[in-house]
């Protein structure tokens, strides 16, 4: 029976062979290359080791085909050093009297100085540390933000040529890469002033014999002319006598001011990239150039409030470097050139870095600044004398108070999806309604040029 079995099969294999001899031909090609083909050694290594390849014949040529990953130097008939360098895979091959033998040198980076730093100091955080000539990378998992923050601190302390992207990430961060800061300029400039001043004063009508005046030269005083009195400011009260031809003039004043502004300017970044935006102008600066055939050009100066600042989220921490500022015109301490008047800039600048939450606020900057000036003039001997002594003096007393407060709020924000964005106004006439209600009509909305369509029976679009 087992005689039988065999011959059949024999006879089905020669079949077959006789019917399909090109596929049984290339199945033998296949199956003899498969046996040719040689497997090529691998010798891994890290970067900066260096290990011996021993042989069992007499070395006399080799090649390696980037020295930049990996060198190979004979250094005895049937020994060669291989010294790692770069990351990377590259081929060794090695000629004798009648063989030749080709390896593949693989490289790793293997641990740096710097993960091992960051090991040290965060034992049992998952911190991979990836560096190449463009930018150092860090990646993997860590407990909290304060360790996120302060491994991408020394990384870029200690390689501050290179970029740090810091991909670590953190349980329950936020998935937003976009930040809107809410900047908030709080300015409160409180003035008084008080003046006090007399001076008397008698005329040539009549008292041919006398003419005469008082003044501490502080405020406005009647002067002479051919006998003849001539007045610039009557001050605030003016007295006179037409029958005995004497006359005063009192300076009392009091003045107070209050000056309130706000400013809340708003603007969104991305992660790790820095925004800026102006709200302002700007003026022409001449600049006077040369000696005696001086050209002069002009320079053109920013003012108003600017705003620039630069995000960096880890988990649910907000990192910002922020830099805000207020300027404004300044006629009183301008200059005059050549008959035009440039005018001064009185600027309030913060620059610092916080860390905040979404929606935490914080004053990074607080100005109050007093101004007291006191300016006291007298007449001598008789300012002294007692009671009417105080008819012989004149005072100006001027106090100004600033209060400045800058807040700023980071929010984490998101765009829009297109069934969130509120309608605009488009009708002029609901701004002014003829009955008073003003923004009445606009609380329904006022039009969807700028939203999406809304479908018959549809409910209204949802408020962002």
């Amino acid at each position: 029976m087992l005689k039988t079995t065999q011959s059949l099969a024999a006879a089905v294999m020669l079949a077959a062979v006789t019917l399909f001899p090109a596929a049984t031909s290339a199945a033998g090609q296949a199956a003899g290359q498969q046996q040719e083909t040689p497997t090529v050694p691998r010798i891994g290594l890290t970067a900066g080791r260096s290990t011996v390849l021993t042989t069992d014949f007499d070395v006399t040529r080799i090649a390696i085909t980037n020295p930049v990953v990996a060198d190979a130097t004979v250094v005895a008939p049937r020994e060669v050093l291989i010294d790692g360098k770069a990351p990377g895979t590259v081929s060794l091959i090695l000629w004798g009297a009648d063989r030749r033998v080709q390896y593949d040198i693989a490289i790793d980076q293997g641990v740096t100085a710097l993960q091992q730093q960051l090991r040290a100091l965060f034992p049992g955080e998952d911190i991979t540390v990836t560096v190449n000539d463009e930018a150092t990378t860090l990646s993997g998992h860590v407990s909290n933000t304060s360790i996120s923050l302060r491994a991408g601190e020394i990384v870029e302390k200690t390689s501050s040529k290179t970029k740090l992207i810091n991909l670590l990430e953190v349980p329950g961060g936020v998935q937003s890469q976009q930040v809107m800061l809410q900047v908030r300029f709080a300015e409160i400039n409180r003035q008084a002033l008080s003046e006090v001043g007399v001076s008397f004063f008698t005329g040539a009508n009549g008292y041919k014999d006398w003419v005469a005046r008082t003044t501490t030269q502080q405020f406005s005083a009647p002067s002479f002319d051919q006998t003849q009195l001539t007045f610039s400011d009557f001050l605030n009260l003016f007295v006179f006598n037409t029958k005995y031809n004497v006359g005063g003039l009192l300076k009392a004043l009091q003045q107070k001011g209050l000056l309130q502004s706000l400013a809340e300017p708003n603007l969104i970044a991305y992660n790790t990239k820095e925004a800026s935006f102006l709200a302002g102008g700007e003026i022409p600066i001449p600049i006077v150039q040369g000696g005696a055939n001086a050209a002069v050009s002009l320079q053109f100066k920013e003012f108003g409030i600017r705003l620039s600042f630069t995000p960096t989220i880890a988990g649910d921490i907000i990192r910002l470097k922020v830099k805000p500022e207020v300027s404004t015109l300044d006629f009183a301490n301008g200059v005059s050139l050549g008959g035009f008047r440039v005018p001064a800039l009185t600027t309030r600048r913060a620059e610092t870095e916080v860390e905040l939450r979404d929606g935490q606020s914080f004053a990074i900057a607080g100005l109050l600044n007093n101004v007291a000036q006191d300016t006291r003039e007298a007449i001598p001997l008789l300012s002294s004398l007692p009671i009417i002594g105080n008819l012989f003096k004149s005072k100006a007393e001027r106090m100004e108070r600033t209060e400045l407060l800058v807040l700023i709020t980071p929010h984490l924000v998101r765009p829009l999806d297109p069934d969130e964005v509120p309608p605009l106004p488009t009708d002029p006439s609901k701004f002014f309604p003829t009955d008073g209600a003003i923004g009445t009509e606009l609380q329904g909305g006022g039009g969807t040029v700028d939203g999406p369509p809304v479908a018959p029976g549809a409910a209204p679009a949802k408020k962002p």
